[in-house]
């Protein structure tokens, strides 16, 4: 039991801690350079509001916007993984490592992700990661095709087409996947079965898969360019290039359009709208061999026969650097965090900072026993995945992925109710092909010119006369087309169209006005001041 003393003591206390003022009252300050890291929209202009209404629903959609970057700052702190590169002492060189050196130093885990598959009789390969970076595709240039999941080891499917495969990619899942074979293009499912065989895509070269807009763009040998919506199974768009064997090509992954390297040192931009290239860029003096373009659709690595590699600004579409390199790179991918990998022969160099300053040497190399063919950094992980001549290597790249993924985007861990799901969602949300341009910000405005045409002919509609009726009725027997009877049936036909134009008429004005009405309730509410008591109000019928 407490005496009396203690309880008075502890009144005091409780006086005091009441007393006491928070030496950091409100909230905690943020970083201005936070805050615009996880700004994903730009604030639009206010000009052009007319009425009270839109000001105070423009005024909502800032202030939400602004509120969604503060609280996305904030939890930065509960992100649970922390990204970084490998560092050296001084005097060391960090391309001297090897991938051995490195697997012995990290955990048993990441020793785990450098691997190799001796495929020697099959290849060159060519492979495709999932978006999760879960799944692994790894296709033979003689046939051999198999899906794996490649961090527990697990063989999904694995079959051979017994013909020539050019390029294969996942679609929207790992469900599906899509192969560029010798003469036609086929989707297979994850257990091997074809399920479709996709005769409008013949000679592929290669493919690129579009996520946001179900879209798969493919380019041939006769220099053709296509896009087919995998969800419509129809082909959307397509056009003759003139630019001879397309082998060359890459996606901006920020407003999906499609780059192209020719023969003759040009890369051409197009998209499905556009029967011409919406830019043509001369970037080197010999055939573009390989060509990639980072995650913030702001940079495009471009290397050449001649062993030079270009970084070009797409903002501005001029030259940033130029290097020389020890061999013309046929391979070129860019990683979540920037970094550049290049595959010289059988060399594969990776590049660290080489957009923002020029570098001086590699920030890793890797030399394998063949010529390497293809390679992409695996999303969400410190590993660069290699095709090759005799197999597939995967690579411990540190420093190369996104340390923390956003599971409303690309869930590693995600379940099959959610991927499910996401499949749905994702279906409901698909971006059409009409929206796809160089100005990625685009998407987000209003067509002007487009809306002032169908508000005129909406207006139009309400005044709109009945056009004069062509109608002339059959003749018939039996005194059925004497002249009175004759005239009647035209008059009726006459009087029908006329009552549909005018029933139209009718229900739009009936629409105006109850627009008219519910823009000015609205504005009554807002002028009218709020209250506690106004729940209490009876609601009219």
């Amino acid at each position: 039991m407490e005496t009396h003393m203690e309880k008075q003591s502890k009144k005091i206390q409780n006086k005091k801690g009441k007393d006491r003022k928070d030496p950091f009252p409100g909230p905690a300050p943020i970083s201005a350079a936070k805050i615009k890291k996880y700004t994903k929209s730009k604030k639009a202009k206010p000009d052009g509001i007319k009425n009270k209404y839109a000001e105070h629903r423009y005024k909502q959609q800032e202030q939400a916007v602004d509120v969604a970057a503060k609280q996305a700052a904030r939890t930065e702190l509960l992100l649970a993984e922390d990204g970084g590169f490998l560092e050296v002492e001084d005097g060391e060189d960090s391309a001297k490592l090897t991938q051995y050196d490195i697997a012995d130093a990290v955990d048993i885990t990441s020793a785990d992700k450098f691997f190799e598959l001796h495929l020697d009789k099959f290849g060159p390969y060519r492979m495709n990661y999932t978006r999760n970076g879960r799944q692994l595709l790894i296709g033979g240039a003689r046939g051999h095709i198999a899906a794996i999941d490649w961090q527990t080891k697990t063989l999904m499917c694995e079959f051979n087409a017994m013909e020539t495969v050019q390029d294969l990619k996942w679609l929207h899942t790992e469900n599906m996947f899509a192969v560029a074979q010798k003469q036609w293009t086929y989707v297979y499912d994850n257990e091997g079965l074809e399920l479709h065989c996709l005769k409008t895509l013949d000679c592929v070269l290669r493919m690129e898969f579009l996520p946001y807009h179900f879209l798969l763009a493919t380019a041939s040998s006769k220099g053709y360019v296509s896009w087919l919506d995998i969800s419509l199974g129809k082909q959307v768009s397509g056009c003759v290039t003139h630019m001879g064997r397309l082998d060359v090509m890459c996606q901006n992954p920020q407003n999906a359009i499609i780059h192209l390297g020719h023969s003759g040192g040009t890369v051409t931009l197009w998209s499905p709208n556009v029967k011409e290239p919406l830019v043509r860029m001369l970037c080197h003096k010999t055939a573009v061999r390989g060509v990639a373009v980072d995650v913030s659709g702001m940079y495009m690595a471009t290397a050449a026969a001649d062993r030079t590699l270009k970084i070009f600004d797409l903002r501005s579409w001029k030259p940033l650097h130029s290097y020389k390199i020890g061999a013309g790179a046929n391979s070129l991918s860019f990683s979540q965090t920037g970094l550049l990998a290049a595959g010289l022969g059988n060399i594969v160099e990776v590049y660290k900072d080489c957009c923002a300053t020029t570098m001086t040497s590699p920030y890793m190399t890797h030399r394998l026993t063949s010529p390497v063919h293809s390679l992409q950094f695996c999303p969400y992980e410190d590993v660069l995945g290699v095709g090759h001549g005799h197999g597939f290597t995967s690579l411990l790249i540190p420093g190369c992925g996104e340390a923390n993924f956003d599971a409303m985007e690309a869930n590693p861990y995600q379940t099959k109710k959610q991927r499910q799901e996401w499949e749905v969602k994702a279906l409901l949300e698909k971006i059409q092909p009409e929206l796809i341009s160089l100005d990625a910000a685009e998407i987000g405005k209003v067509n002007k010119p487009a809306l002032a045409i169908k508000l005129d002919a909406r207006s139009k509609l309400l005044f709109l006369k009945p056009a004069k009726s062509d109608f002339e009725p059959k003749f018939k027997k039996k005194g059925k087309s004497k002249t009175g009877k004759f005239e009647a049936r035209k008059h009726g036909r006459r009087f029908e169209e006329k009552r549909e134009v005018i029933k139209e008429s009718q229900q739009l004005k009936k629409i105006a006005q109850k627009d008219m009405e519910e823009s000015s309730n609205r504005k009554a509410k807002n002028d009218h001041p709020k209250s506690a008591l106004d729940r209490f109000k009876s609601v009219k019928s």
